[in-house]
C-alpha cells in the first residue's frame, strides 16, 4: 500500500518518460586528476574532453541517431567547456559556466531524475541562468555524474541510485578542492540530487549544501548527514514534490521512501523563500529561488519564506 501510495504521488503529477535510448559511445581516454586550475591546463583539460564528445557523435552518427549526434556537435563547440565527459549509458558530464580558473565561488548543481544528455538542455539552461545571477568572480558546475532515474520509476522511490552515485561527487568535489583550494564552494542538490548529496556529505569540503524541491535525502535529519556545511532548504509553492510522503521502509534489499522532509522543523536545515513555482523552475532567471540560491553561493543571507 505504502509503495502504491508513493508511485502515484510522483506519477500523477508528471508524464511518463521513457530513459535514454541505448546510444553506442567510445570509452572516453582517461584523464589525469584535476591540478592546479592555470588556464593553460583548463584549456588543454577542455580540448582532451571536446575530444572525447566528438568521438561520441561519430558513434550516435554512425548508429543512426541524428538527435544525439546533433546534440553532441553541439556540447563540442570550442566555445562550450567540459571537465569530464561519458556519452556511455545516458552520458555523464560536468561542464564548466564562468572562468573556473579566477573563480573565488563555485556552485555545483546535482541533478535530479530524467537528467541524461538526451534532456540536457534544461539542466544547461538553468547553470546558464544561476551563473548570470552570479556574475563575474563565480562559477557554475554543471555536475551530470550518475545515471539518474526515471521520475515514473521504482527506483526514484529508494537512495540505491544515490548511494551508487555518493563516491563519484565526493571524488569530483575533493579534486575541485585541488583546483580551486581557496574557493568557496556550494552544492545545489535538485530533486533525486537532494539525496545523492545526502549520501555524498559526510566530510565533504563544501560551505553550503542546499536541498530544493527535495523528496527527502535518506537520512533523518541535518544532523545526520554529519557534514560542517550549513544546509539549507526550499520548496516553491507550485512543487509536486510536497505531496510526496516522506517516510522509509525497510525491505529485505533496499528500502522505500527516502525519509523526513528536508522542510520540516525536525530535520533541522535553515530554510529560504523559493517562490511560487514549480518542480522545474528553481533557475528561472528573475524568480525568488534563483535569486536566493545565488545569495547562498555568494555567502549572503537569502530571504526567508514568508510567514
Amino acid at each position: 500500500m505504502l509503495a502504491a501510495l508513493v508511485v502515484a504521488s510522483v506519477a500523477v503529477p508528471v508524464s511518463g518518460a521513457a530513459g535514454p535510448g541505448a546510444v553506442p559511445a567510445p570509452e572516453p581516454a582517461a584523464l589525469a586528476p584535476l591540478g592546479a586550475a592555470t588556464p593553460a591546463a583548463l584549456t588543454g583539460r577542455y580540448a582532451a574532453v571536446r575530444d572525447g564528445i566528438r568521438a561520441a557523435g561519430r558513434a550516435a552518427a554512425a548508429h543512426g541517431d541524428r538527435g544525439r549526434a546533433a546534440a553532441l556537435r553541439a556540447m563540442a563547440d570550442p566555445h562550450r567547456h567540459f571537465l569530464s565527459f561519458d556519452g556511455r549509458d545516458g552520458g555523464r558530464t560536468a561542464e564548466v559556466f564562468g572562468d573556473l580558473s579566477r573563480a573565488g565561488r563555485i556552485a555545483v548543481l546535482v541533478p535530479g531524475s530524467d537528467t541524461s544528455l538526451d534532456r540536457y538542455a534544461r539542466f544547461r539552461s538553468g547553470a546558464t541562468a544561476l551563473q548570470r545571477e552570479l556574475g563575474a568572480g563565480s562559477a557554475v558546475v554543471a555536475w551530470l555524474g550518475y545515471r539518474t532515474p526515471d521520475t515514473v520509476s521504482p527506483v526514484v522511490l529508494t537512495p540505491d541510485r544515490a548511494r551508487e552515485a555518493a563516491p563519484q561527487l565526493r571524488a569530483f568535489v575533493g579534486q575541485l578542492g585541488v583546483l580551486r583550494p581557496a574557493a568557496r564552494v556550494a552544492l545545489l542538490c535538485h530533486s533525486y540530487g537532494s539525496v545523492v548529496c545526502g549520501q555524498a556529505a559526510a566530510g565533504l569540503r563544501v560551505a553550503d549544501i542546499v536541498l530544493y524541491g527535495s523528496p527527502g535525502t535518506g537520512a533523518e535529519s541535518a544532523a545526520a548527514l554529519r557534514t560542517p556545511a550549513t544546509v539549507w532548504a526550499g520548496r516553491a509553492a507550485g512543487d509536486w514534490v510536497a505531496h510526496v510522503p516522506h517516510t522509509r521502509l525497510p525491505l529485505p534489499f533496499t528500502t522505500l521512501g527516502l525519509g523526513p522532509d528536508p522542510l520540516s522543523p525536525e530535520f533541522g536545515a535553515r530554510r529560504f523563500a523559493a517562490g511560487t513555482g514549480g518542480h522545474s523552475d528553481y533557475l528561472t532567471p528573475h524568480s525568488p529561488s534563483l535569486e536566493n540560491l545565488a545569495r547562498i553561493v555568494l555567502g549572503r543571507t537569502p530571504a526567508k519564506e514568508p510567514r
